[in-house]
């Protein structure tokens, strides 16, 4: 089949099953299988897929029928304009989150210590260690399964990072000069609401954030200060109705000159605040 024709069948099967964005999902299914790029749908567009390439390109376009991410299916995303590995067993790196990495390479010098605090995919620590010079990282999660996505994906950029499998701070020494995390945040009651790639698709654990979504943010706050310096820094990825909490918490427990920054759409995305001396 034409690389075209093969694209246009993409799209109307995922249109027809109602797949949010259907054309880009086929487009980026497409591009996964043949290995090309959007320039390559307009400009060689006649050229003929082969048929392994369109058996495999059709068993996907079926996955993602079934509502299972299109990361999930080719097994990778990028972010920050580098790529990760992905699975089940952690959150699928968003746009949203590269403001919080933004942020901390706003305040971040060479030598510091970084802590990733629910690590996850390893994406917000592997990001601020490519980008910066001799800052050594420490990357944490209650799941050893992440851990594992997390260390593959520091092997694949070819950098080093300290991986430890812990309940928040409860197997960390040490002093940080940066602490960051995007914490479980959504409360319980809305889990069910949310649409099934990440209802039925994503790990329990690294979306709820138990009754008001706050239980984390909560815990880290109170938690942090043995391991964070006095004039280190505490940045969060945070819910878009959640910043004014976040706020009054951090300025509650002991932090200083905490601002709110806001995600392209306008909303509040990222909080982060100085530990008083």
């Amino acid at each position: 089949m034409l690389y075209k024709d093969l694209y246009k069948w993409g799209s109307l099967e995922l249109e027809q099953v109602h797949i949010p964005e259907a054309m880009l999902d086929a487009r980026l299914l497409l591009e996964y299988v043949c290995h090309t790029t959007l320039s390559d749908l307009h400009v060689q567009g006649d050229m003929v897929v082969g048929e392994a390439d369109e058996a495999t390109y059709r068993k996907m376009i079926e996955k993602r029928k079934s509502r299972i991410p299109v990361q999930h299916i080719t097994g990778e995303q990028e972010f920050m304009g580098l790529n990760f590995k992905v699975n089940d067993q952690v959150l699928v790196p968003r746009q949203d989150t590269e403001i919080l990495v933004e942020e901390v390479m706003k305040n971040l010098h060479d030598g510091m210590h970084i802590l990733d605090m629910c690590t996850g995919s390893g994406c917000i620590l592997l990001s601020l260690l490519h980008y910066s010079n001799d800052c050594q990282g420490t990357g944490t999660d209650i799941s050893e399964a992440a851990l594992a996505v997390a260390k593959k994906n520091a092997e694949a950029l070819s950098l080093e990072a300290n991986w430890i499998q812990s309940d928040l701070f409860e197997k960390i020494d040490g002093k940080y000069d940066i602490i960051v995390s995007n914490p479980p945040y959504i409360a319980s009651a809305v889990i069910p609401t949310l649409e099934p790639e990440v209802r039925d698709h994503e790990p329990m654990m690294a979306l709820d954030g138990k009754e008001d979504g706050l239980y984390f943010y909560q815990r880290i706050v109170k938690e942090c200060k043995k391991n964070l310096y006095h004039g280190g820094m505490l940045f969060f990825e945070i819910g878009y109705d959640q910043g004014n909490a976040l706020v009054t918490l951090m300025s509650e427990n002991g932090f200083k000159e905490v601002e709110v920054v806001k995600d392209y759409a306008g909303l509040d995305r990222v909080v982060f605040g100085t530990l008083a001396v």
